[in-house]
């Protein structure tokens, strides 16, 4: 009962902003109640598709690229994820090699990158391989959104997982 008094907490009075709610109704016209809600989603482009649960969810994200007004330009990135402690944003490790000219080497580096994840994405475990994109500062840190989970994965959270 909390959890569900929590939801409707967070979700009480929230619409989509592209979707005009009061329909002109007809005279002498029957509602049904099996009238499916208007839900608008998008298409982000660049070959990845609009999850299903984008398309027939009930969630309400102004920050989500598939159903809120973000649009996805510049970097993708892929890493795997760190953290999911955030609401409704995690943390995820690219690992990358550094190459050190005067031993003839590389060395091992990391970066952190804070990302926003959509509802649609509700199967995220730590240790998932995901593709984030670029887009508009979101807050003080967010500046990407996840798009796609690529692979499920372990739970080495500092493990190198470059090769």
């Amino acid at each position: 009962k909390q959890w569900y008094q929590r939801r409707v907490a967070i979700t009480a009075g929230q619409k989509q902003p592209a979707v005009f709610l009061n329909k002109k109704r007809q005279v002498g016209a029957k509602t049904s109640k099996s009238t499916k809600e208007i839900r608008w989603t998008k298409n982000v482009g660049l070959g990845i598709k609009t999850p299903r649960e984008a398309i027939e969810g009930t969630y309400i994200d102004k920050k989500c690229p598939f159903t809120g007004d973000v649009s996805i330009r510049g970097r993708l990135l892929r890493g795997t994820v760190r953290s999911l402690k955030m609401k409704r944003t995690l943390t995820i490790r690219r690992d990358y090699l550094h190459y050190i000219k005067k031993y003839n080497r590389f060395e091992k580096r990391h970066k952190n990158i804070s990302a926003h994840v959509s509802p649609a994405f509700l199967d995220l475990k730590t240790g998932d391989t995901v593709l984030v994109g670029q887009c508009r500062p979101l807050s003080k840190t967010v500046r990407f959104n996840v798009l796609k989970v690529i692979a499920t994965g372990g739970l080495d959270k500092k493990k190198f997982k470059k090769f």
